[in-house]
């Protein structure tokens, strides 16, 4: 493979070329193009991302690593509809100065429209997604290309929303996704690190190695890593899948930035939680926490390093944490529990979560010991499994977030608006690594669940804690925090349900240990 000495080699020999050499060597095929594009891959990284086949690219990883670039030059070369995306405008007028340094020109640009258009009828449009609600600018309209600098700073139903229109009427032309970008630096861009998670993900089953090529198409509403392009049958049709890899990107290999040495003394210089994601590239670095975030990443990410497979072997199953959907494009989330050990949590989509009886189904299914079901009320959406569980006999609580609470946080005595924030802090409380003990509770290494918990915002008021809203929160990170809701759920009123469950008592509330001890089966 090329390295960026040999380009550099190559670069001076071509310059001491007499220029009738260079014109004719302009004309070889293959060069012209390249040469007449504005843009040429650097070698290694850079050319791996340019030439992969894969459907959905993600080139990232360390800061200078060329990654705008990429995305500019592929737009150049190979493509007739472009659409090159950051997430506010004001970042993707950064994209016209470079795009226009790279053509040599600013001929063709319709400031109005913010599409550049060649001669030759291809168009590259840029823009920004601040809001939520501003995919639906990018709808309708088919593009070959859909580039997204930064693309964890993209919600993920932005990226899926837009992403969906990358396609042409043109025969033979190729499609494809191209993000870019470092490694999240806050909780909200969790999400990419399960999207391509063969490659980011370190507890994945099967990871994949750089520039391999996996196939994943949805079922039963969820993502499936599948063995192929197909066509797969799909509840009777017929469906190719979608090619994805990840390429990490490399400053070594960026020779416009990698000479002086300057870039790389900045990156080494940044604080440590943003020196691991843009200097080193490391997906599994601790994010920058909101100065209002109930519940700290690192916290969250400890309880996961807890977690053990068998964690769970010789105890009972002390709840089942239920967050109830109505059909609709959220998940059910089912949230078992044995102490402090959470098993694997589930999700449903799709029009069962509508149907009560298939949903109290795979309740029992994932139910053991005879523990309590926590299911929350507060949508309108448990009414039928309520009366599932109430015709078979199913130990089964409510939970209703917007009941009031009498209780406080430790150590402030701060009141809680609702029970909802009383159930989110006191799962702070659990996680807390200082208490007496240290934290008992270990979740599953699910990178949804780390973002949902990471997700909740507090405010201090009149009535106390305030948590923000679910629908503030949906708007905020483009979908509901249903996993992080469930394992809330599930230790709140799960310890109390538990305790009335062992004890036979329903007159007093007795104390339930969250240690894995009194959860020993009997």
């Amino acid at each position: 493979m090329a390295t960026v000495d040999d380009l550099r080699a190559l670069e001076r020999l071509i310059k001491a070329l007499p220029a009738d050499k260079v014109a004719k060597l302009a004309e070889m095929p293959g060069v012209k193009e390249k040469m007449g594009s504005g843009f040429i891959p650097n070698p290694g990284q850079q050319q791996l991302a340019f030439d992969s086949l894969a459907d959905e690219i993600f080139y990232g990883g360390t800061a200078g690593g060329g990654k705008t670039d990429l995305l500019l030059g592929a737009a150049l070369t190979g493509h007739q509809r472009s659409l090159i995306l950051r997430r506010t405008n004001k970042e993707a007028s950064r994209f016209i100065r470079r795009f226009s340094e790279m053509i040599g020109h600013r001929n063709g640009w319709n400031g109005q429209l913010q599409t550049f258009s060649f001669e030759d009828g291809r168009i590259v449009e840029f823009g920004g997604c601040q809001l939520e609600d501003d995919k639906q600018k990018f709808k309708g309209e088919p593009k070959d290309l859909i580039g997204f600098d930064e693309v964890s700073d993209f919600s993920e139903s932005q990226f899926r929303f837009i992403k969906g229109w990358n396609r042409s009427a043109k025969k033979g032309q190729r499609c494809r996704v191209i993000a870019t970008g470092n490694p999240p630096t806050t909780p909200e861009g969790f999400w990419v690190v399960k999207y391509w998670g063969p490659w980011l993900d370190e507890t994945h089953p099967n990871p994949a190695k750089p520039g391999e090529l996996r196939w994943f198409t949805t079922i039963g509403g969820e993502d499936t890593e599948v063995d192929g392009p197909g066509p797969h049958l799909i509840d009777g049709e017929l469906i190719k899948a979608r090619s994805r890899t990840f390429i990490p990107a490399r400053l070594d290999d960026n020779p416009d930035l990698a000479d002086g040495g300057d870039y790389a003394a900045v990156l080494a210089a940044l604080p440590a939680g943003l020196r691991e994601a843009y200097k080193d590239g490391k997906f599994t670095s601790v994010p920058n926490d909101d100065d209002w975030q109930v519940i700290p990443t690192i916290w969250i990410m400890a309880a996961q390093e807890r977690w053990r497979e068998d964690g769970h072997t010789g105890l009972q199953m002390t709840a089942v944490g239920m967050d109830c959907a109505g059909g609709g494009k959220d998940a059910a989330v089912i949230a078992p529990r044995y102490g402090g050990w959470y098993s694997p949590l589930q999700t449903v989509q799709g029009d069962i979560t509508a149907d009560g009886s298939a949903m109290a189904a795979v309740v029992v299914r994932h139910r053991k010991d005879g523990c309590p079901v926590i299911v929350d009320v507060g949508g309108g959406y448990a009414g039928a499994v309520i009366e599932r569980f109430k015709d078979n006999g199913i130990a089964y609580s409510r939970f209703d977030g917007s009941a009031a609470s009498v209780a406080s946080a430790k150590g402030s005595g701060l009141r809680f608006a609702n029970k909802r924030a009383e159930a989110i802090w006191r799962f702070r409380e659990e996680l807390d690594p200082d208490q007496e003990g240290g934290s008992a509770v270990a979740l599953p290494p699910d990178p949804e669940l780390r973002a949902d918990l990471a997700s909740f915002r507090y405010t201090v008021g009149a009535r106390g804690i305030q948590i923000e809203s679910k629908e503030d929160i949906k708007k905020r990170i483009g979908r509901s925090p249903n996993k992080g809701d469930a394992a809330v759920m599930c230790l709140s009123e799960g310890n109390k349900a538990a305790a009335r469950r062992m004890n036979g008592s329903y007159g007093r509330t007795p104390k339930a240990v969250l240690g894995y001890a009194n959860s020993k089966r009997r």
